[in-house]
Formats: C-alpha cells, structure tokens, sequence
C-alpha cells in the first residue's frame, strides 16, 4: 500500500517509463484482431504459454520437475506425484486455470488472493489459504553459499490490514483512473512482495495476481506469450530491480517504484514483441521449413534454442527444425554452442 500513499510515487513519470507505456499500448491495440482472425493459432500459442508459465513461475521459486512430467502435471487430474515440487507445480497449474477459466471474478479483492494461494498448495499438506502466522524474512542466497536478509516484511499483527487497505487503494487508483493501468499494476505486485503476507508463495501469488490484474486491464498478452518465462530468463534483473524498489518501503524514506516499474514493462513490452514474432512466423504463406527459416533470421533473439523455435512456430517437428539450421549452418547465418538440449544457436 506504501506505493499509494505519498503523490509523488506514481508522478512525475521518468520519459523510459512514458515510452515503455506507449510502446506496450500501440502493441495492445494489435492484440484484439488476431483473437478472430486466427483461433486456431491463438490456442496452440494459449498452450504454449500455460505450460511455460507454470513451470518458469514454479522454477524461479525453485520447484523444478522433469521436463517430460510437466503437461501430465498441468492437468484438472495430475497423476501421482513424485515429490514435493510437483505437487506445488500442478497447485500452480491450478491457481492459473482458476483465473483463466472464463469466469468474472470481480474486482481485485483478499479472498481472491487468499483462494489462489489455497489452490497454490492444494496438492501438499501445507495449510494454504490463511496468511502467516510468524514474521518472516526475505533472504538473498549467494554463490558462495553465504545469505543476507534483504528485508523484513510487515509484522504478523499487521498484515491482514496492510492487506485490506493494498486492495482497497488498488482497486480505487484503477477505477480514477489518473495513474496509468500499468502502473498501478506494478506498485500492487511490488507492495504485496513487501508485505509477505503468506508464509509460503509469495512470488507465486504476486505473479498470479498480476495476471489477474492486466487482463481485467484489457492487456491479454500473458495468455499467448508466458510473462513468468521472460522473468525467469532475466531473474537476475527481477531481484535487482525489487532490491532496488525496496529501499525505503519500510522505513518511511521515499522509495523509488521505478527500477520495479521499467523492469516490468520492459518484460510487457518484450511479450509483445514475441507475440508478433509467433504470429509472423506462423503465418508465413511458405512451406514449414520457410516458416522455420524466417523465424530465425527476422525475429528471432540473437542467441537462441531449439525450443524457442519450437514455441514460435507450432506444428513443426524437431527433425525439420533441425534440418533448416544445419542448412543456416552451411551458409553462414547461424552458429552453433553446444550440443544436445543445451545447446544455443546465435546469427554472427
């Protein structure tokens, strides 16, 4: 809620943050045609996304699951688990087909947030659905295997008002509508990581939430192109800029929303453009392999893998991916780094 309460959090606006605005805007006015034009597209993108963003959210809090185990886990009906990351997994699964379900949830409210964690840990014996019942810190672990506390969030005591009053403030700057959408988003998410108010799945549920948020905002990218996989491939930038956002949250100071909001917007931003990628490449009038060949050498990102063919061009197998890269290969377009499921492919 501390985002909401002092004027010049939200305003003026940095010019970064102003163009990131409109560059996400423009992009948005194109979303809506393609939704009639290619429905069959459309739901194998949806797909694509569902099963990205269950297991990149899921891996950046570090629940990882075999590769393989990941649509069976994504089902109304996963099989037995293994272990316990595949329990939070298909809880996760689940959380994220409650909000996609088709059904109007209403504004923003805590017993929303309060059902997403419940099917968040509905797969484990973990008691979800309640906040924490113990202060909690947030830790950075580093690679030399040391820790330090980056902060410590609102008191037990405090939560359920901090809470109350984050939804409350939210849901009033959306409907005056003075800040910009997008904005108001980002302060949410970054206050709820501030508050902690659960004891497990915070990360989870402040993602979960700015689903929620930006397609009640009409910005309906996530269901195409998985936001949870662009922060997981930048989580580095995800911590720093939520450090960054941090200092002075909790001691009256005047935080900064800014590293916060342009790091967000710039992963918006970037589904947009993957969004167009996928929609180019799959339209292409060509045969597969020209498809293939047009993704790698006109959207494409300068270092790239298989698996990110496969995502922007559905229908089309591995051995013909492979085909048109040792072709590239051949001619000079592509290297390669590496062999078997790691390997990366870039354009000299």
């Amino acid at each position: 809620m501390r985002s909401f309460q002092r004027a010049d959090t939200l305003d003026p606006v940095p010019g970064s943050i102003v163009a990131a605005l409109r560059r996400i805007d423009l992009a948005a006015g194109g979303e809506a045609r393609h939704v009639d034009q290619l429905p069959q597209l459309l739901d194998a993108l949806r797909e694509q996304a569902r099963i990205e963003s269950i297991t990149a959210s899921s891996a950046i809090e570090g629940v990882i699951v075999a590769e393989g185990r990941a649509p069976a886990l994504a089902t109304a009906a996963p099989p037995r688990f293994r272990n316990r990351s595949e329990a939070e997994f298909a809880g996760y699964s689940a959380a994220l087909d409650y909000l996609n379900n088709g059904t109007d949830h209403g504004p923003l409210s805590v017993g929303l947030l309060m059902h997403l964690h419940r099917l968040l840990f509905s797969f484990t014996d973990d008691d979800g659905g309640r906040f924490k019942l113990e202060d909690n810190l947030v830790i950075d672990r580093h690679a030399d295997g040391t820790t330090t506390v980056r902060f410590q969030p609102v008191a037990v005591r405090d939560t359920e008002f901090y809470m109350a009053e984050l939804v409350e403030r939210t849901n009033a700057a959306l409907t005056a509508g003075v800040h910009h959408p997008l904005l108001v988003i980002a302060a949410c998410s970054l206050d709820l990581l501030c508050i902690h108010p659960f004891g497990d799945g915070n990360g989870r549920v402040a993602r979960l939430l700015t689903t929620f948020l930006l397609q009640r905002c009409g910005y309906g990218v996530g269901r195409y192109v998985s936001l949870e996989q662009l922060i997981y491939e930048t989580k580095d930038g995800y911590y720093e800029a939520l450090r960054q956002s941090t200092d002075g949250w909790f001691d009256d100071a005047q935080h900064s929303l800014w590293p916060w909001a342009g790091y967000f917007l710039e992963r918006l931003a970037g589904a947009y453009d993957r969004f167009s990628a996928r929609i180019a490449a799959s339209t292409n009038s060509g045969t597969k392999q020209d498809r293939i060949r047009d993704f790698i050498l006109l959207h494409a990102p300068p270092i790239f893998s298989i698996s990110d063919i496969r995502r922007a061009v559905p229908g089309v197998s591995d051995q013909t991916i492979r085909l048109v890269l040792a072709e590239l290969k051949e001619s000079g377009h592509v290297t390669n780094d590496g062999v078997g499921r790691s390997a990366t492919w870039s354009r000299p």
